[in-house]
């Protein structure tokens, strides 16, 4: 009885550790099904394929092609450019991924997608680190009477790679903004051009309507500055004055000779 006793509980035991392994794996395997049947958040990483490519050429006896290392440097630069863009991205996403994901305005699924990106990328970035080693080993340590601009160059590629990655990043960049630029100027130049046409247009027909305006203003200016004068008036009084004075002084003349001519008779 008492073996039986200690047989029940170990039972027990038993069955529930392997149910919850079972359930562990089975849930691992769902998981793992789900993420892989899941849509990749960026697509094909054409610049890893191309270094990988290289590398399997350079190892193969058989294909005898000598890759040189400037050419795998190149391609592995190419890749961790590449892998800058996808990093900036991720962190330019997150943060309205996170807050969609609180109000309910995104699935889970979404929220799964992004953050197998992140492990993924995060992966990418340290393989890339241990292949710019690989291809530039470090050299042993410094010593510390050196310049620290020697410090730098007995680094490792991997210390200084994705710096060289943000500044191809950055001139990629660049160069995308002003080939934008240069794109949109003949169109902007057209626009400007009929732009400065209308308002030369506006401006002719300003001055044609000025022209025309002004014979007529000076047409009309004469007509006012005339002074029509009535009859009456202080100036007829003073006109009908010398009029009389002027009548009473040929009066005089003419009697005298009448009354020389009574005077005959």
């Amino acid at each position: 009885m008492e073996w039986f006793s200690l047989l029940l509980p170990l039972g027990y035991l038993t069955i529930l550790t392997i149910s919850l392994f079972t359930f562990s794996h089975l849930y691992r395997a769902r998981q793992a099904t789900r993420a892989r049947s899941l849509l990749p958040w960026f697509p094909a990483h054409l610049t890893r394929d191309v270094y990988l490519t290289l590398l399997e050429l350079q190892a193969s006896p058989s294909s005898g092609v000598a890759i040189p290392d400037s050419i795998l440097k190149a391609a592995l630069l190419r890749r961790a450019t590449a892998d800058i863009h996808r990093v900036i991205a991720l962190r330019a996403a997150k943060p309205a991924l996170a807050q969609l994901l609180q109000r309910g305005g995104v699935g889970d699924e979404l929220w799964a997608r992004f953050t197998a990106a992140e492990q993924d990328m995060d992966a990418e970035l340290r393989d890339v680190v241990a292949e710019a080693n690989a291809l530039a080993p470090s050299a042993p340590a410094p010593a510390p009477q050196q310049q620290p601009q020697q410090q730098g160059q007995q680094l490792g590629w991997g210390q200084t790679i994705f710096q060289s990655a943000g500044e191809c990043a950055h001139n990629e960049l660049l160069r995308a903004k002003l080939a934008e630029m240069e794109a949109s100027r003949k169109g902007e130049v057209e626009a400007w051009v009929r732009r400065r046409e209308s308002v030369r247009e506006g401006f002719m027909r300003e001055l044609e309507a000025d022209a025309e305006a002004a014979p007529r203003k000076g047409a009309s200016s004469s007509e006012e500055d005339g002074v029509i004068v009535e009859g009456g008036g202080p100036a007829a009084a003073v006109a009908g004055q010398d009029g009389g004075e002027v009548g009473g002084g040929g009066g005089g003349a003419s009697t005298t000779p009448n009354s020389k001519r009574k005077g005959r008779k």
